[in-house]
């Protein structure tokens, strides 16, 4: 069991992008960030449901796969679910379809009015809970019953469990573009590195993977 992330950066270490409008709410930046994920046939598999077994397969593909591999439960940001989208949308049931790629229980962390779980197509079920980050993990950890939990995002939760220390294996995707602004993963981070044993690797698409295991 471990809790893990897993995140898409830029080269000037930004984790999100600020250019959304409303008929764009990822951003055009978005798509140029995660390009080389979401061109694995690991994705088109399992977020797409596209069996037609296009999509690269080389090492951006075999980090997708790891992605997904041994996963008992997932923890998100509100953003990350759609809730700062449609704070009052009381049937707002994110941005994932009718059937999620998790297949786990999904907690939500939130600050806003208590939501009931909503059961997916899939295996997948969003719990929304107001919680620290400890606390979070503590009911990830029982539902994920020996499987690994991950730290999905957005990029301010990622930053709050890795200064709490909760995780053990941090995996990045260094796309090859500059954003300039957003999140930047790195601040308030000095010596992070020396808790964890770091790997490296280049994909074929330019992007380099960097992992960090405790």
């Amino acid at each position: 069991m471990a809790v893990r992330v897993d995140l898409n950066i830029s080269l000037d270490g930004f984790a999100t992008t600020t250019d959304q409008t409303p008929e764009a709410p990822m951003g055009e930046d978005w798509s140029r960030l995660v390009s080389a994920y979401v061109a694995t046939r690991t994705f088109r598999e399992r977020v797409l449901h596209d069996t037609s077994g296009e999509g690269t397969t080389g090492v951006d593909d075999a980090y997708a796969r790891a992605y997904f591999a041994e996963l008992g439960a997932e923890i998100m940001g509100a953003g990350m679910f759609g809730l700062h989208n449609f704070p009052d949308d009381p049937d707002w049931r994110g941005w994932w379809g009718d059937e999620p790629p998790f297949r786990v229980p999904v907690f939500v962390l939130t600050h806003g009015a208590p939501r009931p779980p909503i059961e997916m197509a899939g295996g997948t079920t969003f719990h929304f809970l107001s919680a620290t980050p400890h606390e979070a993990l503590d009911r990830a950890l029982e539902a994920a019953d020996g499987k690994d939990v991950r730290v999905g995002g957005g990029a301010t939760v990622v930053r709050d469990f890795l200064k709490a220390r909760l995780v053990d294996q941090l995996h990045v995707a260094i796309a090859p573009i500059l954003l300039g602004r957003g999140i930047r993963l790195w601040d308030d981070m000095r010596g992070l590195e020396s808790d964890y044993e770091v790997t490296s690797e280049t994909a074929e698409s330019g992007t380099i993977h960097l992992t960090f295991r405790r």
